[in-house]
This record gives C-alpha cells, sequence and structure tokens, in this order.
C-alpha cells in the first residue's frame, strides 16, 4: 500500500513537472497555439547564420547598424583604399548599387580603416575617386573586420531579407556576380 502512494506521488509530481513545462513554452494542449513559434538562429558566419550586427560611423559621423537593414539584401563589402582587387571591384559594386538600390537592394562598405596605410585617403577614394553613393562606415578600432573574418581583402558577404548570411566571398566580386547571388535569395 505504502508502494502505491509512493508510486502516485511520483506519477503526480511527474505530470505536474510535465504540465508546467509545456505550459511555459504555451503547449498545453487544452487550448490551440496561435502564437507563432519563434526559431532560434544561431549568430554567426556561415550560411544560414544570423549576421553578426554592429554599429560604425559614417564618413559623416552618422551611426549605422547592419540590423537598419533588415528587410533588404545585403551585400557587405569589407574593403581598404590601398588594395588592388578592392579597387577593381568598386566599379562594379557602384554600377550594381545603382541599378538595384530601389529594388531592396544595397552594399553596405565597410572600411577596414585600420589596415589603411593612409587613414585620410578614405574620403577622396569614397567621393572622388569612385564616387560611391551606397553606404560606407569606418571599422577604426578593428573590431568588425576581426568579427567577419576578413583575412583577406575584399572579403563580401551576401545577406538575405532576414538577416542571415547566404554566401562568402573572398576576392573581388563582378556585377555578374553580384546579381546571380541576389537573384537567387529572398
Amino acid at each position: 500500500m505504502k508502494k502505491q502512494k509512493n508510486l502516485i506521488v511520483i506519477l503526480l509530481l511527474v505530470g505536474l513537472i510535465g504540465w508546467g513545462l509545456m505550459d511555459l513554452r504555451g503547449e498545453s494542449g487544452n487550448e490551440p497555439n496561435s502564437e507563432t513559434t519563434v526559431v532560434d538562429v544561431e549568430v554567426g558566419l556561415n550560411q544560414g547564420n544570423l549576421a553578426p550586427d554592429f554599429e560604425l560611423e559614417t564618413l559623416e559621423g552618422e551611426p549605422l547598424k547592419l540590423s537598419d537593414f533588415r528587410g533588404e539584401k545585403v551585400i557587405l563589402n569589407l574593403w581598404a583604399t590601398w588594395c588592388p582587387p578592392c579597387r577593381a571591384e568598386m566599379p562594379h559594386m557602384q554600377d550594381y548599387y545603382e541599378k538595384h538600390k530601389n529594388d531592396g537592394v544595397t552594399i553596405l562598405g565597410v572600411n577596414l580603416t585600420t589596415q589603411e596605410r593612409n587613414k585620410d585617403a578614405v574620403r577622396p577614394f569614397v567621393y572622388e575617386e569612385f564616387q560611391l553613393t551606397f553606404p560606407v562606415v569606418l571599422d577604426v578600432d578593428g573590431d568588425i573586420g576581426a568579427m567577419y573574418q576578413a583575412y583577406s581583402i575584399p572579403t563580401t558577404y551576401v545577406i538575405d531579407t532576414e538577416g542571415l548570411v547566404q554566401n562568402k566571398v573572398i576576392g573581388p566580386m563582378s556585377y555578374e556576380m553580384m546579381e546571380t547571388m541576389i537573384n537567387n535569395i529572398n
């Protein structure tokens, strides 16, 4: 008789714990779950990861976050003014941006300022030499270059409208590469 009471108490405790856990998750089973389940996505640099957010300042000193572009397709390009492949891809980036900026696509240029030989070269590079109109921010501490593993430049990440990494490219991108990658994501 005592063993039966202990068994009943144990079963009741297990049942209460299970009911409590299910209730915390909103899945009690007694009522339909009308809320959308939020799926946790790992923050990282692999395909399907949520791209790590950051905030840097533009050349004008305005703060800009990667997450400000959620809902748009983003080409996140990490570069320096002295880098020949970076210089080679800039006209393609500018042309692509001009054609698609009203289509929910942006290019966000991250100047790896700590890698610059002459920090004063950034402004003329952007405004005079290449006449870039897409947003450019300055990584003055080198944190974003390190976070995005830009060990070889240019390094570019293609990010979808939900902020998920879809592609990583090391080396220069052509207009056609951008077109293909952007057309293949949501």
